[in-house]
């Protein structure tokens, strides 16, 4: 699609400006403002059909106060239409998850009688959602209950003042979808024997991919080992790297959605599949949020979360500046590409910066991207709550578990958590809030520490699946794995409370040097008592490589601890010593 050209001051149409979502009183000049611009681009497109949507377009409808105006046309004609939009003054739209190039939204903005209005432009296909949008808004206008139910939900949303802007469209997600419903434009469940494309081949894609196929689903995978663990319960294989869009595309062919079992995905590669027709879940925006640690931050306190006391550096004197401020110990960590304790390193003194940016090889540098650096909290107990969202924006939270980790990687993680019911509560809370802020379907998990005083500070978001989540095949009314293909696949979510008293999972690390991967001690490990062994048929072994993991059931977390524990300490690679 064409660029969009610098706006000018011979164009009617100003440059637009995103902003947070504040609610006000509907403004009686929006129709007047909506008729002028449709106006404007009858001139230019004399056929086309322009309605007026969106609560400016229904008169006494607090809210946002941007025009919303759309039009329906073939999908040929979407090009020429969105050049003369240009033309006219109209911009892409800004933020980091726009509507697809097949069904664009364009913006831009107007001075009437000395008001600033900001205009969305929305050029739909034929058969998309412009009939849907028309009913909506002929039934806040028809039906003065639903008018009043939408009025409320928006004000509630908002209390008064301003939030995020993506967190108040997906707050009134499961509303507006029940109103859809009623009319008659119910989405319809991706059922088998459809294809689900998952972007990445690891442990977890492939026990995602089991838990579609024990639901009947067929499986597609994108991966560049032809080994990969999710291959041996793949129906197709598509070798490719993760930033090969055209093996990206060619994995996606014939799959009725698309998933991803890992944050480092190239967002240019979801990007690419996102074409309007094809759902790309959990989602474009939460994945790009979760590769970076500075707009991970942001977003978090933007959406009701705390973080620990942070500060964005681009070079050793602002890491000297910010730690003064801050107070050691702190952690500089890397924007991007870092997970299971890499990508980061701890600062006790002003004599660690130089030494850390300088070691060779650079373990960190900072190249043309600044870093995060953070204090480090004297935290009481690492939590993680995963949480499951809907298509219809319903949330169900698993019970919370206590982790471990050793030098970054998970190695254990036990439910119940040993936490009140307050802190539970809130961190499902917190949790449904984040997975709603950034319109997630699908799974969601969030690292947390718990502070001394019993308040949550928020580590790590996973847009996917987690490994403190495995306990929940075994434990759960319903696993992780089956609940987000139950969410991306747009069916009802299933029940999250423990089956057992407790459960705990110890995760199976590699050791040695690489080796082929022979395991020894499996009959004397399922010889313990609820122990349940799952491994990740990967073939080479090595130093922490994550191997496969135990979960032991138990009356009480102690006792499935105990049990875990026993069960992996039989277990090791040949060749090497124990894995665990």
């Amino acid at each position: 699609m064409t660029e969009s050209p610098s706006a000018t001051s011979t164009r009617p149409i100003s440059p637009y400006e995103r902003r947070t979502a504040e609610v006000h009183e509907w403004d009686p000049r929006s129709a007047e403002v909506a008729g002028r611009i449709a106006e404007l681009v009858r001139r230019r497109l004399p056929d086309l059909v322009i309605e007026h949507i969106g609560s400016t377009a229904v008169r006494g409808l607090p809210g946002k106060g941007i025009i919303d105006l759309s039009v329906e046309v073939e999908p040929a004609e979407i090009p020429g239409i969105v050049e003369t939009l240009y033309d006219l003054g109209f911009q892409p739209q800004p933020g980091p998850d726009p509507w697809p190039p097949t069904r664009p939204m364009l913006v831009g903005s107007v001075q009437h009688e000395g008001t600033e209005f900001r205009i969305h432009f929305h050029v739909q296909p034929t058969g998309g959602d412009f009939g849907r949008d028309i009913a909506f808004r002929n039934a806040l206008r028809d039906e003065p209950e639903l008018f009043g139910q939408y009025r409320d939900l928006k004000v509630g949303i908002t209390h008064g003042g301003a939030v995020d802007g993506f967190r108040y469209t997906h707050s009134k997600t499961a509303w507006i979808l029940g109103v859809y419903r009623r009319l008659g434009f119910s989405a319809p469940a991706i059922v088998p024997p459809a294809f689900i494309g998952i972007i990445g081949g690891g442990q977890l894609g492939r026990m995602v991919a089991i838990a579609a196929r024990q639901l009947g689903y067929r499986i597609a995978i994108l991966d560049p080992d032809p080994e990969c663990p999710a291959a041996p319960v793949a129906d197709r294989v598509e070798l490719g790297r993760y930033d090969d869009i055209e093996a990206a595309r060619r994995m996606a062919d014939g799959c009725a959605v698309v998933t991803y079992e890992l944050e480092h995905v190239p967002s240019e590669i979801v990007a690419a599949l996102d074409n309007g027709h094809l759902p790309i879940r959990p989602g474009v925006y939460a994945l790009k949020m979760s590769q970076d640690r500075l707009a991970e931050r942001r977003f978090v306190e933007a959406n009701g979360g705390v973080v620990a006391p942070w500060r964005e550096v681009s070079s050793a004197e602002d890491i000297r500046v910010a730690a003064g401020e801050l107070g050691y110990p702190v952690r500089l960590k890397a924007a991007t590409g870092g997970y299971d304790g890499r990508g980061q390193v701890r600062l006790e003194s002003d004599a660690d910066i130089d030494a850390v940016l300088a070691a060779p090889p650079p373990t960190l540098g900072f190249g043309d991207r600044p870093m995060l650096l953070e204090r480090e909290l004297p935290f009481e107990a690492e939590l993680s709550v995963v949480v499951g969202r809907a298509v219809d924006g319903v949330t169900s939270a698993f019970p919370i578990a206590r982790n471990v980790h050793d030098r970054g990687i998970l190695v254990r993680s036990v439910v119940p958590a040993g936490v009140s019911e307050a802190v539970e509560a809130a961190a499902a809370e917190l949790a449904a809030s984040l997975a709603t802020g950034m319109g997630l379907v699908g799974i969601l998990t969030v690292e947390l520490f718990l502070m001394p005083d019993g308040s949550l500070i928020v580590n790590e978001l996973a847009p996917r699946v987690h490994n403190s989540g495995h306990w929940s095949i075994e434990a759960a009314a319903t696993s992780q794995f089956e609940q987000h293909v139950r969410a991306i696949c747009g069916l009802p979510l299933g029940p999250t409370a423990l089956r057992v008293p407790a459960a705990a999972t110890v995760n199976l690390l590699g050791s040695g040097v690489p080796r082929a991967a022979v395991l020894a001690g499996m009959p004397e490990a399922l010889a313990v008592a609820d122990a349940h062994l799952h491994l990740y048929d990967k073939r080479t072994v090595f130093e922490r490589r994550k191997m496969g993991h135990v979960t032991a059931l138990g009356e009480d977390a102690e006792a499935a601890l105990a049990r875990a524990d026993r069960a992996a300490g039989n277990l090791h690679w040949t060749g090497g010593s124990n894995g665990v």
